[in-house]
């Protein structure tokens, strides 16, 4: 059997959870991966056999997507061509963790290609959403990487088809601790904002890491540093509470190792006021800016105890084993047994 695994590029989550998965699929068949995408941080180590630009969004500072650096690094006449040249066709079975490229070429060549992500578990009836609707971007999320069948990570088991979140092992290896200082990744707001708002709150130690410089610098009780996965687990690892975006991978970890959270997601972005609106209803405080007037929530949240406890057992293999099984081996026995029967009735 030949399997792709295609996963997206943007952001940490989705490389984050493929190294988990990667393992599981290469005792399944023969393994070819493809990543698409230009925003993470996460290395990958394994081989890649597709590496694609793909459409990827890029974070502002402003607390939101930068649209216009996002249409200008993305070509829609490149990703023509990255959808054609993909050999899709060679492949057994297709799994997609929300990657565009090899989404899209199964579907215009009329192939099965499964959802293993967040994205999918976002748009299912069962799980929560923002009680603001947001029509277009409801549109993207559900026309990014279309697929035929979906089994899907949320925060909560939702529906049958819905799993708890994969922790990558190494978070699941860390010794857990308190000194005392909180974790601050909001990636889409610049270094100065999120000094100028954090500044307003003192005798606290907050450590920002950020997408936005490659240089490690303190301003009074802030540091900043560029985004490091080894740097950043340490900082999780030790802190009191974790203030970050309402994407999935961080807000995951940050309440497998049982910190307090609190989340502000990104404007316009419909995936994170989904995911926010679900940790909203599990007890997470949720606030719309990074701005002045939100500062008493983030301090009522500074000096609560409260910590949401959630149960996240390693299902990996579980997950694999059965997708193989409904999406490869049901469908190889079906095709078996009717096509030599269609063909005796034929005759």
């Amino acid at each position: 059997m030949k399997i792709l695994y295609a996963i997206q590029g943007t952001g940490n989550g989705h490389l984050s959870r493929a190294r988990e998965i990667i393992p599981y699929l290469q005792k399944k068949g023969e393994l070819d991966l493809l990543v698409s995408g230009i925003q993470s941080d996460i290395p990958l180590p394994y081989d890649v056999k597709y590496v694609y630009k793909g459409m990827s969004f890029i974070f502002g500072k402003k607390g939101g997507i930068d649209y216009m650096n996002t249409y200008m690094k993305n070509h829609v006449n490149r990703f023509i061509k990255e959808v054609k040249s993909l050999p899709i066709e060679q492949y057994d079975l297709i799994i997609n963790d929300f990657e565009p490229i090899s989404a899209w070429a199964a579907h215009f060549k009329k192939k099965h290609c499964i959802s293993l992500s967040n994205q999918c578990a976002v748009l299912s009836e069962a799980a929560p959403k923002p009680s603001k609707e947001d029509t277009l971007g409801k549109f993207m999320l559900n026309n990014y990487a279309p697929t035929t069948a979906a089994y899907g990570f949320h925060f909560q088991k939702y529906a049958d088809n819905i799993y708890t979140p994969i922790v990558r092992q190494e978070v699941r290896d860390l010794g857990i601790s308190d000194l005392g200082h909180y974790t601050v990744y909001l990636p889409a707001y610049s270094d100065e904002r999120i000094i100028k708002k954090l500044s307003l709150i003192h005798d606290v130690e907050f450590q920002v890491f950020t997408k936005h410089g490659k240089k490690s610098y303190q301003v009074e009780n802030i540091s900043i540093q560029p985004i490091n996965n080894d740097a950043f687990l340490k900082s999780m690892a030790t802190c009191t509470g974790v203030l970050c975006a309402a994407g999935f991978g961080t807000p995951t970890e940050a309440l497998f190792l049982g910190k307090k959270l609190m989340v502000i997601p990104m404007k316009a972005q419909y995936e994170q006021q989904c995911n926010a609106e679900a940790l909203k209803q599990m007890g997470v405080p949720v606030i719309k800016h990074l701005r002045k007037k939100f500062i008493p929530e983030l301090l009522k949240w500074i000096l609560s105890d409260e910590i949401v406890a959630v149960d996240y057992p390693n299902q990996t293999e579980e997950i694999v084993d059965k997708i193989i099984q409904n999406e490869y081996l049901k469908q190889s026995s079906y095709l078996d047994y009717i096509l030599p029967n269609q063909l005796k009735v034929g005759a």
